[in-house]
């Protein structure tokens, strides 16, 4: 807790630290500010009393900052961008022009954000107009002139764009990865209006509840600190050789292997595939045909945020994503040909095929701990309401781990240019 102050009292102290802390507070203040711009022609009563209504629709509000019970021109919020980026990621490993691209340094970078923010176009429009159903079926917005209804759709796909512009500031001018940062803000922006509700129907019969909340919150705090830093360091020796006129002297180095390699993403993936039949039933259970009707109302009941089937299936595509991105992500092949290319080894294994054996050996049961621990911090919000009984208290597990992956991130942002400036004194 002592460094943790110094490190704070030390942004503080830098002058240029400083102002890019101001510089990202700023947008923040645009970006609630924004978050509460209406789009015209909804009802927001009618809005407010299906989100009162709906648990799903309430869960997605919380991670959008109060935006889409708003229904401001930030509705989407980053949602379409964020699934840009982590598609071009998948496809950047699986087409070998993308990976190219990749490692061309500043010019791929760019070209590669280029392609996310084209691909980000396509999505919102069709998230747009999900939305647009969705409200016209529960009669929250009436019918549309098609100049109107143009006018609402750009209005969607621009609040999004404005979004990545405030996250792309952030990260040029501010202080730490301005999506990110974004995504916290929005999370954190969420929580006193669901701790007013909490307080609203506050009695003495909650406290012993809210004693073991606040204990439960402390012990999935610590574990996800732990498990985003906890690493698997495979040692890896390389000889003395003679390359040219040069004598490269042996060393041997640590390849870090992380507890949780994937992260929030395959809780991101997860999110996408088990919302679908949600979605699609409130989208027919409008129909005429009453076949249709009739599952509408199955998929609404069956796939209810807080019920056993839509959380086991959630809990099962977790743990099958991570083991997915994983593997996309970190090559073992790959891995091996460098360690063999550049004379290593790790001790006891031979180079080449069983180095490649024995990464996949170690990153399966690595990977076994991360995929349980994701699965269960995806379905922590059903846990804790059985356990305490506060549904309005609860924050989604994935809200928890990117809150608290942020502050983490940004945190060794700010120390490693803390070192590099001590480091450019001590030069100089």
């Amino acid at each position: 807790m002592k460094k943790v102050i110094e490190k704070i009292n030390s942004l503080f102290r830098d002058p240029q630290l400083k102002k890019k802390l101001i510089f990202s507070l700023l947008i923040f203040l645009f970006f609630r500010i924004f978050a509460f711009l209406p789009v015209p022609t909804i009802d927001f009563i009618k809005l407010r009393a299906l989100f009162s209504q709906n648990q799903f629709l309430s869960l997605l509000d919380i991670f959008s900052g109060g935006t889409l019970i708003n229904f401001s021109v930030m509705a989407l919020g980053l949602n379409p961008y964020i699934n840009a980026s982590i598609v071009l990621q998948l496809l950047t490993v699986m087409f070998p022009y993308l990976e190219q691209l990749s490692k061309e340094g500043e010019y791929g970078r760019f070209k590669i954000n280029q392609y996310t923010r084209f691909l980000t176009v396509p999505l919102t429009i069709v998230q747009a107009i999900g939305i647009f159903v969705l409200l016209k079926n529960q009669k929250i917005i009436g019918s549309l002139s098609p100049l109107e209804f143009f006018s609402f759709i750009f209005t969607m796909v621009a609040g999004t764009f404005i979004l990545v512009w405030f996250g792309e500031l952030i990260s040029e001018f501010g202080l730490g990865n301005g999506i990110s940062l974004l995504i916290f803000a929005g999370i954190v922006g969420r929580l006193p209006v669901v701790l007013s509700r909490t307080a609203v129907t506050f009695n003495q019969e909650m406290v012993f509840n809210i004693g073991i909340f606040l204990i439960l919150a402390v012990v999935v705090i610590a574990s996800i600190v732990f498990v985003n830093e906890a690493t698997r360091k495979i040692p890896v020796f390389y000889a003395k050789r003679i390359k040219g006129n040069k004598l490269y002297q042996g060393a041997t180095n640590y390849l870090p292997l992380k507890l949780n390699q994937a992260g929030v993403i395959p809780i991101i993936f997860a999110v996408s595939f088990v919302l679908v039949p949600q979605l699609l039933g409130n989208f027919i259970i409008y129909a005429k045909n009453p076949v249709l009707v009739t599952l509408g109302k199955f998929l609404v009941k069956f796939f209810a945020p807080m019920g056993f089937f839509y959380n086991f299936f959630y809990f099962l595509l977790v743990i099958g994503f991570t083991y997915f991105y994983t593997v996309v992500v970190f090559n073992p092949q790959k891995i091996a040909e460098e360690i063999q290319k550049h004379g290593g080894f790790i001790p006891g294994i031979r180079p080449g095929l069983a180095t490649k054996e024995y990464l996949e050996k170690i990153l399966y049961k690595i990977t076994s701990v991360g995929a349980v621990f994701l699965g269960l911090i995806a379905i922590l919000p059903v846990l804790i309401s059985k356990i305490t009984g506060l549904t309005n208290l609860v924050i989604g597990g994935t809200g928890i781990l990117i809150v608290v992956s942020v502050i983490l991130e940004t945190f060794k942002m700010v120390e490693a240019q803390l070192v590099m400036k001590n480091y450019d004194k001590f030069v100089l």
